[in-house]
């Protein structure tokens, strides 16, 4: 698998902490391991096809969903819902 990077991400990681920007690339790299890793908390949103969560903290977020095998990083941060 690899990663592809909508521009919401992009501006949405560009604001993060630096501690969280290094968090969500130990993230990133359980997620290649496999979407179900524990220590991603990985689910499925309801209320979007095809869209799942995974948390890199308490408060902080990263949605992403799979086209063939990669999977495309759509959004990062403490509301991704709300936006």
């Amino acid at each position: 698998m690899k990663f592809e990077q909508t521009k919401r991400f992009e501006k949405d990681y560009q604001k993060l902490p630096q501690r969280i920007r290094k968090q969500v690339g130990q993230k990133l790299g359980f997620l290649l391991q496999g979407i179900h890793h524990p220590s991603l908390r990985t689910k499925k949103i309801k209320s979007e096809k095809d869209v799942y969560e995974l948390s890199i903290t308490k408060n902080y977020r990263l949605t992403f969903h799979i086209e063939g095998d990669t999977y495309v990083l759509r959004k990062v941060g403490t509301d991704i819902l709300g936006r």
